[in-house]
C-alpha cells in the first residue's frame, strides 16, 4: 500500500532563491500548456505537449527554463494531462465521487509544488539531494519505512516549506476490543460514541477573530503594496494554525475509533445544507465533518475495518434506544431526553450515537416504525395524543364535541397518559 511521508525543512537563502525559480517555471509550464489546451480544437495529450515544451526551451522567450531540471517541468505537464481525464471522466460518470472542475491556472500566491521522480533525487543519511536544487536537511519526526518512489517540494501559502514522500507501507493489522461503534457528530462535541465516549472539539474562536478582523484590514489596502502582502501572510499564517490544529484532532480521533472497534457506523449527513444556516455555517465549516468521514473510510480498509453510514432521513435523536418509543422531533436546545414509555432519561448525542449503531448494524430498521420515508417530522403538538401516549397501547378518540371550548380530540378509552 503506498503512503505519503511529509517532512518540513528549512533550505538557505541560495536554495530558498532554487526553489522559487523552479516553482516559477513549473507555473508558466503549466500556464502554457493549459491555454493551448483550451485554445486547440482536439485536446493534446501528454507526448504533444512535451513536445511543444522542448520546441519552447530553444526560443529567446523561453530558454531561461533549461536553468531548472526538466523532470519536474515534465511532471507538470503529465499532471496536467491527468486533471482533463478526469474531468471527462467525472462528466461521463466514470469517475466516483464528486464532479472534477476544468484545470485552473496557477498563481504565485497559492501552494507551489514540484515532483521528482527517481532519477532527479536520492535520499542518503540525513540528506536529500534534489536535481539543480543541493542537498537539503529536512527534520526527521520519523523513518521512512522504504525507499521512496518519488519526492514533491511543497511551499505554501505561509511560506512553509516541506517535502512529501511516496513509498510503500504493509500496515499492522490491530485487534479490536469492540463489535460496533456508532458516532454521532457536533459542534461543541466533535463525536459522540454510542459506548459513552466524548471527544470535545477544539477552539478555533481566537484565531477566527484575529481573521476576521485582519480579512477587514486587508480589503482596505491597496492591491500590490507590500503591507498588504504581509497582512495576507499573516491571514495565510492563521489559517494553517487552524487546519494544522484539526488535523491533528482528526487523525488522532479516527485513529483511536478504528483501532478499538470492528464495524464504524456513521451517520450520512448533509453538511452542504446545514452550511445555509447563517448563524452556524462558520462554526460547521470548521469542524471538518467530511474530512473526518474520508479519514475513518481510508483507514477501515487499511487495518481491514467495516466502514458504513446510515441514511440522513433515520430519525435517529427521536427515538429511545433502549424500548424503541418515538417521541417526535425535538429542538437543538433540549440536550437531555426522558422516555415517555420506560422512563429513563438520555443524553441526546448519546442516544443518537447508540440509535446510529443498532440501525447500521440491522438491529433496527422498521419503516413503519419511523413512520416516513424523507423527511424530517414536525416538533409534537400537545394536541397529537398519539406521541404522547404510552407505547404499543390503543387508543379510540372520538371526534370533537361541540361543547369543547378547546377543540381538542377527546379519549374515550381508559389510556393511561404520561
Amino acid at each position: 500500500m503506498k503512503a505519503r511521508y511529509q517532512y518540513r525543512f528549512y533550505p538557505t537563502d541560495q536554495q530558498r532563491q532554487s526553489l522559487a525559480q523552479l516553482f516559477g517555471c513549473i507555473r508558466v509550464v503549466w500556464n502554457d500548456a493549459l491555454a493551448f489546451c483550451r485554445s486547440a480544437e482536439k485536446l493534446p495529450g501528454y507526448n504533444k505537449l512535451s513536445a511543444l515544451l522542448t520546441q519552447s526551451k530553444k526560443t529567446e522567450q523561453r530558454q531561461w527554463l533549461k536553468d531548472v531540471s526538466s523532470v519536474p517541468l515534465q511532471q507538470s505537464l503529465r499532471h496536467l494531462d491527468v486533471a482533463y481525464r478526469n474531468f471527462f471522466n467525472s462528466r461521463n460518470g466514470k469517475h466516483k465521487g464528486k464532479k472534477s472542475g476544468l484545470p485552473k491556472f496557477k498563481k504565485k500566491t497559492n501552494n507551489q509544488t514540484a515532483e521528482f521522480t527517481k532519477t532527479a533525487f536520492s535520499v542518503s543519511g540525513e540528506y536529500v539531494y534534489l536535481a539543480k536544487i543541493g542537498d537539503i536537511k529536512p527534520v526527521w519526526c520519523r523513518e521512512l519505512p522504504s525507499a521512496p518512489s518519488s519526492v514533491t517540494a511543497i511551499k505554501d501559502c505561509s511560506n512553509r516549506y516541506f517535502l512529501s514522500f511516496v513509498v510503500e507501507n504493509e500496515p499492522k493489522m490491530l485487534e479490536s476490543t469492540n463489535q460496533s461503534v456508532g458516532i454521532d457528530l457536533g459542534l461543541k462535541t466533535f463525536a459522540v460514541l454510542s459506548t459513552g465516549e466524548k471527544f470535545k472539539s477544539p477552539d478555533y474562536s481566537r484565531c477566527d477573530r484575529k481573521i476576521r478582523k485582519l480579512q477587514r484590514k486587508l480589503a482596505r489596502q491597496k492591491e500590490g503594496s507590500n503591507r498588504r502582502y504581509k497582512t495576507r501572510l499573516k491571514i495565510a499564517k492563521l489559517h494553517n494554525q487552524i487546519a494544522d490544529t484539526r488535523k491533528d484532532f482528526l487523525h488522532k480521533v479516527s485513529t483511536k475509533v478504528v483501532s478499538e472497534n470492528q464495524a464504524i457506523i456513521l451517520e450520512d449527513l448533509n453538511v452542504s445544507g446545514l452550511v445555509k444556516n447563517r448563524k452556524l455555517s462558520r462554526a460547521i465549516s470548521m469542524q471538518g465533518w467530511r474530512e473526518f468521514r474520508l479519514l475513518c473510510e481510508a483507514k477501515s480498509e487499511k487495518f481491514g475495518r467495516t466502514f458504513s453510514t446510515v441514511s440522513r432521513w433515520e430519525p435517529t435523536s427521536q427515538i429511545c434506544s433502549d424500548c424503541g418509543f418515538r417521541w417526535g422531533r425535538l429542538e437543538l436546545k433540549v440536550r437531555t431526553v426522558t422516555c415517555l414509555n420506560c422512563g429513563k432519561t438520555h443524553d441526546r448525542d448519546e442516544n443518537a450515537a447508540k440509535n446510529i449503531d443498532q440501525v447500521g448494524m440491522g438491529n433496527r430498521h422498521d419503516s413503519k416504525r419511523t413512520q416516513r420515508d424523507c423527511k424530517t417530522g414536525l416538533p409534537a403538538r400537545p394536541d397529537e395524543v398519539s406521541r404522547i401516549t404510552a407505547h404499543k397501547r390503543s387508543v379510540s378518540i372520538s371526534k370533537t364535541s361541540n361543547s369543547s371550548k378547546s377543540g381538542l380530540p377527546i379519549i374515550t378509552s381508559n389510556t393511561q397518559l404520561y
